[in-house]
């Protein structure tokens, strides 16, 4: 008899066959005469039945929601079960009989979201979880295809990369380090050597914001490379992105319509992308806020509002100087301006920020000190400049937001199998 996948089963590999599958009850119903019961493993969920006559009825009795179980019966089409296919049960053991789950139809979002390492054995979060492998696998494979170099940056840093205000700080034996809030930094040390290079890898921020797409530690798909302009930094982020839309778009159909989410959006996903500069935004956002001025970062509300005009994937480009990170490349006749990037979608806002960096030595120490940084802290980065110094560009796309946006998620904490928030840090 053979052990099978349920995914096997529901794709009609083994009608009429005797299987055995293992698993857990995923849902139980006991009559008088039958036992219905749904089996779940790692790839889909499939209806059982036990008929009182056979000699495990008394073991399927036992058993509880999430117990696990190996059954073994005949696999057989049945249009009124989910899925169109059943299993007849001849056979139950039970491996790990389960005390009362504490997850039911009736428990608050709130609830739910304590109990995550019980949550994460639900449909959503196994849909969710397998969208999130194929999103990673699909930026590689783009990543691989252009010939960029996966590298593996640190953890912990000895300087900001973005404002000080969200760093994690730590102790680190005798010393005080933090947790990175971006590998871009280090990506820079790696293109003098390899030139294209990328990392997919956690970041954490500080940040006390508390909105649907806001994580302390999130995952982060950042690349670098030199000898490149910010058109071939938008137009390489435009390739990654319809590359990833089209590619979920044809793998996960299934998980897709499942979870109830809109496919369509990924399919329309086609470069070039809409482009307006941030001076165009403020002005199209005033009318709506008054408050917002040339230098006004923009918040969460005006990127969902930007957003919501386009519909899609879009960029903002040429921010204010004054209110970017010092590495920022600014343009020599409106130093004001620095040449910075973000790539917004609907309902989420920014999902990246990228741009040119600063290749000459004395203007970065410049852009150092007007922030407060001291410039003998960052002497490794000073010496990128120092020797062969070469235009490059950069960005970082976070991952958790691209997830929420594509699977329209309510909230980002569905993104990850672990969140951390401001309020959350268990398990």
């Amino acid at each position: 008899m053979a052990l099978v996948k349920i995914n096997e089963i529901l794709a009609g590999r083994h009608t009429d066959q005797k299987v055995s599958v293992r698993g857990w009850v995923y849902r139980k119903r006991e009559g008088k005469e039958l036992i219905f019961m749904v089996v779940r493993d790692s790839t889909g969920v499939i209806q059982c039945t036990i008929k009182k006559a056979n000699p495990s009825w008394s073991e399927a009795q036992k058993l509880t929601i999430e117990s696990s179980l190996m059954l073994e019966g005949t696999a057989k089409e049945d249009t009124r079960a989910p899925g169109g296919f059943e299993i007849g049960a001849e056979a139950v053991t039970i491996i790990g009989l389960a005390e009362n789950f504490p997850i039911s139809k009736d428990k608050s979002e709130e609830f739910i979201r304590d109990m995550r390492h019980l949550w994460l054995r639900s449909r959503k979060m196994n849909l969710v979880m397998k969208v999130r492998a194929e999103t990673l696998e699909a930026a590689r494979e783009y990543f691989k295809r252009q010939k960029y170099t996966e590298v593996s940056p640190p953890m912990f840093i000895s300087a900001a990369v973005e404002g000080g205000s969200t760093l994690f700080g730590l102790k680190y034996f005798d010393q005080e380090l933090y947790l990175t809030q971006s590998s871009q930094l280090y990506l820079e040390i790696l293109i003098y050597s390899l030139e294209n290079v990328y990392c997919i890898a956690p970041s954490f921020r500080a940040e006390k914001s508390r909105t649907i797409r806001h994580l302390t530690e999130y995952w982060h798909m950042e690349g670098e490379w030199p000898f490149a302009d910010m058109n071939d930094l938008m137009k390489f982020e435009e390739g990654l992105m319809t590359h990833v839309c089209h590619t979920i778009a044809e793998k996960c159909q299934a998980e897709f319509k499942e979870l109830g989410a809109d496919i369509e959006k990924l399919k329309a996903v086609t470069a070039p992308f809409p482009k307006i500069t941030y001076k165009e935004a403020i002005d199209r956002l005033k009318p709506k806020n008054p408050a917002l001025n040339w230098g006004s970062d923009l918040g969460y509300e005006d990127e969902k509002v930007l957003a919501e005009d386009f519909g899609k994937p879009f960029f903002v480009y040429d921010y204010p100087t004054e209110i970017k990170a010092f590495y920022c490349k600014t343009y020599a006749d409106h130093p004001e301006v620095a040449m910075s990037v973000d790539m917004m979608v609907p309902r989420i806002g920014e999902i990246s920020t990228g741009g040119a960096r600063e290749e000459n030595k004395d203007h970065l120490i410049e852009r150092m000190k007007a922030q407060g940084l001291k410039p003998e802290d960052y002497e490794w980065y000073l010496d990128l400049r120092r020797f062969g110094t070469v235009p490059h560009v950069g960005f970082g796309m976070g991952l958790e937001r691209l997830l929420i946006w594509m699977l329209d998620l309510e909230n980002i904490i569905d993104a990850i199998p672990f969140p951390r928030t401001t309020r959350r840090f268990y398990p």
